[in-house]
Order: structure tokens, then sequence, then C-alpha cells
């Protein structure tokens, strides 16, 4: 099974407003760059899309080194909340709703494909491959902003 690194973030103008999410992906002595945008969204929502799409873009299953900056997607991944909330309908053991839910159910599937492997990094630090993943995301809700 081949082991893919892919470095996420999210980014949003207002919450909600325009954002943007930014993905790279890497395997071996290869590189690609993946981004895009939605008019009216969250910066949680941008950030479960960056690794959706992602994820989505492997043509098999593979072992996935997923590092972002987000503690709401990387806690509820590694923390088994996510399971939690879907086993429950969607509800958090506060008995009020998950946000998200349709993106949840997405990665969540996504992660049965793959073996994700989990990794916290903090934003706008020394980490270049979240720093470029930050200006593609922003770039993407910039260009969204001047429409």
């Amino acid at each position: 099974m081949k082991t893919i690194t892919i470095y996420t973030d999210g980014a949003c103008s207002g919450n909600p407003g325009p954002g943007g999410w930014g993905a790279i992906l890497q395997y071996g002595e290869h590189t690609k760059e993946m981004s895009g945008g939605e008019k009216q969204t969250t910066n949680n929502r941008m950030e479960l899309t960056g690794v959706i799409r992602a994820l989505q873009a492997l043509k098999e299953p593979c072992i996935v080194e997923l590092y972002s900056d987000s503690k709401y997607v990387i806690d509820a991944l590694e923390k088994g909340w996510a399971k939690g909330w879907r086993a429950r309908g969607w509800v958090k053991s506060d008995k009020k709703p998950a946000l998200n839910p349709d993106l949840w159910e997405i990665l969540l599937d996504l992660c049965a494909v793959h073996q994700v492997r989990t990794h916290w990094v903090k934003g706008h630090a020394e980490n270049p491959f979240n720093n470029r993943c930050d200006q593609l995301a922003v770039g993407e809700w910039q260009k969204l902003k001047e429409e």
C-alpha cells in the first residue's frame, strides 16, 4: 500500500462568508496542489472540504499521513468524536447536534477506505506546506470576494 502525505487547510473571510481550501499531496518525488472555494461557507466546512477533496483524489486505498492545523478535524478523527457523533445520529455527547454531518459522513467513509494517520501542526508557523495550503485557501476566498 502506498504512503501519501497530505497537508490541508481551510480559510474563510467572515464566518460564514466566502471560503477556500487548499491541499498538497505528496508521493515520493511527486507533489500535487489542489484548491477550491465556496461563496457562502464556514471555516470548519472549508477545513473538512480540504481533507475530503485530497482523499477523493487518491485512486486506490493508501496509508495517509494527514497534516492539518485544524483541531476540529484532527481531534474529531483522532479521538473518535466523529464516529461517536455518527453512532448517535449526529448528536454530540452534550446532546447538541453535531455540525457539518454531511461532510463528516463523507470523510468517515473515506477514512474507512484509507488508513489515515492524523498529525496536528501549528498554523501560520514554520511548516512550509501548511503555510502554502493557507495561501491556496486564502487565494480561493479572495477570488470569490472579488466576483
